[in-house]
């Protein structure tokens, strides 16, 4: 288990166009009564500095956090996380989308002592079908800066793949409930907001 004494920080990328959702404010978009990065920023509450890159919204714990854009805005996961990382202090760092309803902190905790445990730079999880979830992660903040100085791609996976994460491997949930579960179109909001965990938050 993570100990909670050893400090990190944590950068949710929150900026994104939306476009298969219409040009919807999806981080703001409510599933369980909560805002969807709301419900990201709770997954992370030992966070030192809590990195929002996107605009300010409301929501409960987002008065702490730190917001930046990048630059151009909407201009992808690369140029967000230049400017996310750029405010981090802290050598650990959870590197996470904001439209994860399901994520919460034990996740976090396990992907921490996952990568400590492997002495690997970072780990991410990984989903039923084996695909790496790379904004549903944490790293070191040192090997991840190096890795952006000389990387000239736009994906994600191609500037962390190479680092070599721990992956972590959790069972699918019945109820779909996974924690890296997005919401990138309606279908997936609808589904999400009719889930049996956050009915239960809402009842």
């Amino acid at each position: 288990m993570r100990d909670d004494a050893v400090p990190y920080d944590a950068v949710i990328l929150a900026g994104g166009r939306a476009e298969r959702l219409g040009g919807l404010d999806k981080p703001g978009e409510p599933v369980g009564g909560r805002p969807l990065i709301e419900r990201v920023a709770a997954a992370v509450p030992g966070a030192r500095t809590l990195v929002v890159v996107g605009p300010p919204r409301p929501g409960r714990g987002l008065e702490r956090a730190v917001h930046v854009r990048e630059d151009p805005p909407g201009s992808g996961p690369i140029p967000a996380l230049r400017a996310g990382l750029a405010l981090v202090t802290e050598d650990e760092v959870a590197l996470l989308a904001a439209d994860l309803p399901f994520l919460d902190a034990g996740h976090v905790t396990a992907l921490f002592a996952a990568a400590r445990a492997a002495g690997a730079p970072g780990a991410v999880l990984v989903d039923d079908e084996g695909r790496e979830q790379w904004l549903t992660g944490v790293w070191r903040s040192g090997p991840l800066r190096a890795a952006l100085e000389s990387y000239t791609g736009r994906s994600l996976r191609g500037l962390l793949g190479p680092l070599g994460p721990a992956a972590i491997r959790l069972a699918s949930r019945a109820d779909g409930c996974d924690p890296w579960f997005d919401c990138d179109t309606m279908d997936d909001l609808d589904r999400a907001r009719r889930s049996r965990v956050t009915s239960e938050e809402t009842a």
